[in-house]
């Protein structure tokens, strides 16, 4: 959102933001108090009329509307006649955790029907509560038609795309629309260490890598926070430095001094924007075959893919990336996907062609 508004001011519109932040602390109470906002808000829909009638949008674009906020606002953005759009970020709208995994494996059991398997499973941050009160808001806002006040929805990326329709919204309505990444300074020669900068939790893969680097070639960063990190670090053997979760400003440079960067998810991965921002910097990627990463990782031009939580895969592709021409190569061609693909030149293209799209949705409706 911040990066696509700024690319929006950066192209002379006027853009307005409303950005309210969940709570992250308070205990069970509060999660359950902060899911029930999400059931329906009427002081969030107040907030987005009053913020439509002072700025007088061409179109009102949604992001992630839970938990601080519910699909109550679509209702009240289509209501001031305004076309709406919403970006599919994550799975949220078929998943209570938005992830489409449970218990460290993928797991489908509410794509297209209502969600109450991920009530009896808690779900959504471990609470059956909360789950129970986040499943009933997409199964309410699905009864009263709240996700159709959408005129467009922006995809991440096809996979993306294609789970949605499998959960039942209509496929014409959904506009493909990958993410950027800014330019940055290229990496020079073949880099000193393997890098895998993220949150630090099961899905991700993490211990994947960890496992992977006790035959280790050269020194594995892994940057992040997450709830896995102390049991992560007991595992780890001494080729992996470990560094909390730094700036954005910070990660170009991390970037530059990379072998690759590593993406060994085990969850179907939207897009792996973090991808495209080391495409940027001229660093390949090792990445799991898995959810969107086909997408934006070619096999054996800009990067490789490997089958996930498969430890001796991951071990030979790291010795493979040893060779200094393989992994300038590999470097060589994200750049020139990232210049091809993802650009911001034409992030911009792309998000008012989709904005003009929706536009023309909207008044045919």
């Amino acid at each position: 959102m911040e990066d696509e508004t700024r690319l929006l001011t950066q192209a002379g519109h006027e853009v307005s933001v409303l950005a309210p932040t969940p709570s992250e602390t308070g205990g069970a109470l509060e999660l359950v108090r902060t899911a029930v906002g999400a059931v329906w808000s009427a002081s969030a829909a107040k907030e987005v009329t009053s913020t439509i009638r002072a700025g007088k949008p061409d179109v009102v674009h949604c992001h992630n509307l839970f938990p601080a906020l519910s699909p109550t606002v679509l209702r009240a953005a289509a209501a001031s006649g305004r076309p709406v759009v919403m970006t599919l970020h994550n799975y949220r709208l078929a998943c209570l955790p938005a992830t489409l995994l449970r218990d460290g494996r993928i797991c489908q059991d509410c794509v297209g029907r209502v969600p109450w398997p991920g009530v009896l499973h808690r779900c959504y941050r471990g609470s059956r509560a909360a789950s129970a009160v986040l499943a009933t808001s997409i199964t309410l806002h699905r009864k009263v038609h709240s996700f159709d006040k959408v005129s467009a929805f922006f995809a991440i990326s096809r996979f993306v795309r294609d789970k949605h329709i499998e959960a039942g919204l209509p496929g014409d309505r959904i506009i493909i629309k990958p993410n950027f990444a800014w330019p940055t300074e290229q990496r020079v020669g073949a880099g000193e260490y393997f890098l895998y900068l993220g949150r630090l939790t099961p899905e991700k893969g993490v211990s994947t890598l960890i496992r992977a680097w006790r035959d280790a070639p050269a020194p594995l960063l892994v940057v992040g926070e997450g709830p896995e990190e102390e049991a992560l670090r007991r595992l780890a053997p001494s080729s992996v430095e470990f560094h909390s979760t730094v700036s954005p400003e910070s990660v170009p440079t991390l970037l530059r001094g990379a072998r690759a960067l590593l993406v060994p998810s085990l969850w179907y991965e939207g897009f792996g924007k973090v991808v495209v921002e080391a495409y940027a910097s001229g660093v390949g990627v090792l990445a799991s075959h898995i959810g969107a990463l086909p997408e934006v990782v070619e096999h054996g031009v800009s990067g490789l893919l490997l089958p996930p939580d498969d430890v001796e895969a991951w071990q030979r592709a790291a010795w493979q990336l040893m060779d200094d021409e393989v992994s300038i190569r590999l470097g060589k061609a994200g750049f020139a996907t990232w210049e091809s693909r993802y650009h911001p030149e034409i992030g911009m293209r792309d998000l008012e062609r989709a904005y003009e799209t929706a536009i023309d949705l909207h008044s045919k409706t």
